[in-house]
């Protein structure tokens, strides 16, 4: 039997008034939370997988990110909010590379590491567990309010 309804169940769809999260990862010694708290803000380029391009493109004004430390770290670190809609990266020639701009938020009062997040049954289906790699990832909004509770 069809559903009436359009959207599969596992279809995510992103409404103009409500709020999205995202996870940012970054090597440190590329760009680091301390970069981004110093600058206040700057533009989220480099992004060249497929699949992180589109959840670059879901970015809207307005939404959360926790920002990833990547390389020896692997931990959250801190939050910053999009300040901008996405829009082509002035820095390449194909208009399939995105940029958003972002502000540095918070500092976490203490960092959240990749082996903590994969110890937490509740987190088994959070990207960064399932698809570690990808530098771009949605965060549910129960993942988000756990990943910052587990910072405190």
């Amino acid at each position: 039997m069809k559903s009436q309804n359009s959207h599969s169940p596992l279809t995510i769809t992103h409404s103009p008034y409500l709020m999205s999260y995202w996870l940012l990862k970054t090597e440190p010694s590329t760009y680091s939370l301390d970069d981004l708290e110093r600058e206040k803000k700057a533009v989220w380029d480099g992004v060249s997988n497929a699949l992180a391009l589109k959840h670059l493109k879901g970015m809207k004004k307005a939404d959360l990110a926790l920002v990833y430390h990547s390389g020896g770290e692997k931990s959250i670190v801190g939050t910053a909010e999009i300040v901008s809609n996405p829009y082509p990266d002035p820095k390449q020639h194909d208009p399939r590379f995105t940029v958003v701009e972002i502000r540095f938020k918070e500092r976490l009062k203490r960092p959240v590491s990749l082996a903590a997040i994969k110890a937490r049954k509740e987190l088994a289906d959070f990207a960064l567990v399932r698809i570690s790699r990808l530098s771009v990832m949605p965060v549910t909004a129960v993942q988000w309010k756990t990943l910052l509770a587990m910072s405190h």
